[in-house]
């Protein structure tokens, strides 16, 4: 029986054939995207690689070295296709992106609206990116400002996409795949909440507290320390401080932003009572136009995969291969399509960068119905 040692040595060997097979096979691989490039063919084409797959499998015994084969050819035929969309990113055949580059946002002369009601933590984060002399309007739901943007009523809306402790708000992700509008640019607004009532009431008083459903969840450990107090949702924190200003009932408080307690003349009682000190929400900022500030970094995309073991693994090397940095990755079901499902990436980037427009080629051959939300 061979040594451990000589096994690695014969190992040595073979690894050496691959490796000068395999910058044979990548310069034969470059000739294919030169030919490709002055064709106008399309780099993909998944006959000819389901093919390919099929014959090596065939040429190779038992179940694991099959499915091996095949990973490795897989892998070799992704770095191919890179390799090639490189070519055409190079060529300038990848045309271009419907994105129009920006040097600012108008933020004097434009309307924006937010949801919720005068107080509500969408106003403070408006106020926060657009300043306070900023000309708005606030609407009842997401949809009602995603609707507002899309035709016209509203330049930019400003709307929560992600809280630090709650996660995704899933809602905007369903409408940014619905509506035509893109995300120019982000916000991140610190959350401290706090227990605010009618001036002069205490705690003693209180039966009922209102609020939204993630502030009373956000806000648990304090409230459990008060397990008489009945807990009710309402649609927001704002509209919570409203009810307890206009019914003017002491046993009532609300868990609302010291913002929303002083728009609607409530005392705060409890200042900072969030479970976590360092809860904070990111809003983003929506507009019907596709442009992008010159100074972007981050980019917000959308797609879909076949429904096929590794579909995802192999869409992601996209990121890898070109040395992008994806900060996040979220799946929506599809409507109509049950067990299936799209997802939503970010990653850093401006799409004026060679690498980024050498990824973006890849996935629209790759994935389905590539969808750019936004570079920000």
């Amino acid at each position: 029986m061979a040594s451990l040692e000589e096994l690695r040595e014969r190992l040595d060997e073979i690894d050496g054939q691959l490796v000068d097979l395999y910058e044979k096979r990548m310069k034969v691989c470059e000739e294919v995207g030169e030919y490709k490039v002055k064709a106008g063919r399309k780099v993909f084409d998944r006959q000819r690689e389901k093919e390919k797959l099929a014959d090596v499998a065939s040429r190779v015994t038992g179940d694991f070295n099959k499915k091996g084969i095949q990973e490795l050819y897989q892998q070799l035929m992704s770095m191919s296709r890179k390799l090639q969309y490189q070519q055409l990113v190079e060529a300038g055949a990848l045309g271009r992106l419907p994105f129009i580059r920006i040097d600012d946002l108008d933020k004097k002369s434009a309307r924006v609206v937010f949801q919720g009601t005068e107080g509500a933590y969408g106003q403070a984060a408006m106020q926060q990116f657009f300043g306070e002399d900023v000309n708005s309007f606030h609407v009842r739901t997401f949809r009602d400002a995603m609707e507002a943007i899309e035709e016209g009523a509203a330049d930019y809306a400003v709307l929560p996409i992600e809280n630090s402790t709650a996660g995704p708000v899933i809602e905007m992700y369903d409408l940014l795949d619905e509506f035509e509008n893109y995300i120019v640019a982000e916000t991140i607004l610190p959350i401290v909440h706090t227990l605010s009532g009618l001036p002069g009431t205490k705690l003693a008083d209180i039966q009922r507290v209102y609020s939204k459903t993630e502030a009373l969840m956000q806000t648990s450990r304090f409230l459990d320390d008060h397990s008489d107090w009945q807990r009710i949702s309402v649609v927001n924190t704002a509209i919570a401080a409203k009810k307890v200003l206009k019914e003017q009932d002491i046993s009532q408080a609300a868990v609302c932003s010291a913002y929303a307690a002083k728009v609607h003349g409530l005392e705060v009682l409890v200042d900072g009572i969030n479970n976590d000190a360092d809860n904070s929400t990111r809003f983003i900022v929506v507009t019907n136009q596709k442009v992008f500030l010159k100074d972007a970094s981050k980019i917000s995309i959308r797609f879909e995969l076949p429904h096929q073991s590794g579909s995802l693994y192999r869409i992601l090397s996209h990121f890898i291969y070109n040395d992008l940095n994806m900060s996040k990755i979220e799946s929506r079901p599809i409507k109509g399509r049950p067990w299936e499902y799209c997802f939503f990436v970010d990653f850093e980037g401006n799409l004026e960068e060679a690498a980024v427009k050498n990824a973006i080629r890849g996935l629209r051959e790759e994935a389905q119905n590539l969808k750019i939300l936004g570079n920000y």
